[in-house]
């Protein structure tokens, strides 16, 4: 019997933070829910740590005068190698313990997005060449031959497996405790030429049935961007995101209506997700230099510029 891990604590009310930027901005999130039980002992700072690094990837390609895609590329990239975060190594397994990835990412009216992949080292790159490489928006289980015609780095499927993420799908199969989840990475941007970007990646809920598909590789749900309006990445429960069309529903909310990007966001949570049970986060750039993020659930992790500083949320 497969079972899938279970985000026991109820809704909160919305938490939200904001701020605005006259140039380059960025925001990324890793994960909504809570840590798991394997993390609880870490250093005082680790996931601070770790969101600094992937936002400075992706803040240099801005500075450098680099894309928005390329900075949101840059910064989940980083979280996708980093075993703390369920994206990439260390990504939450399946019921039969094995790493199914999905990543989407979305710009200039473009999109592109894998699912159930198990050999690119960045599933994120992988999104992306959908995108530039092919007619097609999303391919599930992209094989090694594509993978190394697209020139990506490819990883035997084991590589994606941790000790931690092991321990975790143990715990959670035998329904020793439930627990809350606790994944998807992403990060939203505008550069300095006032395009935007969204990338989104993730391994899904740990314990999930083999084949199933979250809300990250579907564009709309998890992952959208629009210039003019806002680019916009999404982590909680998948399947909620998936019904409420969640990431779209925030730039649409923007282009038929009188609502601003912070208004957008929580009344989207509050329809989408509290309404119906279910937690989870958004973060959100507008093209008007807005800044977003937003959550119902305990706790999220994600880094925003705070005037000169960075707010990190962990």
């Amino acid at each position: 019997m497969q079972h899938a891990e279970e985000n026991v604590a109820p809704p909160r009310e919305t938490t939200c933070w904001t701020a605005s930027a006259a140039g380059p901005a960025l925001v990324i999130h890793g994960g909504a829910g809570g840590r798991i039980r394997e993390f609880q002992n870490l250093p005082e700072g680790t996931f601070e740590q770790a969101l600094r690094a992937s936002y400075e990837a992706g803040a240099d390609v801005l500075r450098d005068g680099g894309s928005a895609l390329d900075a949101v590329c840059a910064a989940v990239a980083v979280m996708e190698d980093d075993p703390l975060f369920n994206a990439g190594r260390g990504a939450a397994l399946t019921a039969d313990g094995r790493a199914e990835l999905d990543a989407s990412v979305m710009a200039g009216g473009l999109a592109g997005a894998v699912a159930g992949s198990r050999h690119a080292r960045h599933p994120v790159f992988a999104a992306r060449a959908v995108m530039e490489r092919t007619g097609h928006v999303l391919i599930a289980q992209p094989a090694v031959e594509t993978l190394t015609d697209w020139d990506l780095e490819t990883v035997e499927p084991d590589w994606f497996v941790t000790l931690e993420r092991s321990a975790q799908l143990e715990r959670v199969v035998a329904r020793r405790e439930a627990t809350n989840q606790h994944g998807t990475v992403g990060a939203v941007a505008r550069d300095a030429q006032g395009r935007l970007a969204a990338a989104t990646s993730t391994g899904g809920t740990c314990g999930q049935w083999t084949g199933r598909i979250g809300d990250t590789p579907v564009i709309g749900a998890g992952t959208y961007a629009r210039d003019g309006l806002a680019a916009v990445s999404c982590t909680g429960h998948g399947e909620a995101f998936l019904r409420g069309v969640v990431a779209h529903d925030v730039v649409a909310r923007l282009r038929y209506t009188d609502a601003d990007l912070r208004g957008a966001v929580l009344d989207t949570i509050e329809e989408s997700l509290t309404a119906h049970d279910a937690s989870g986060g958004i973060i959100a750039v507008g093209a008007d230099g807005s800044l977003v993020v937003a959550y119902n659930s305990a706790m999220m992790l994600a880094a925003m510029p705070d005037g000169a500083d960075l707010r990190l949320m962990a």
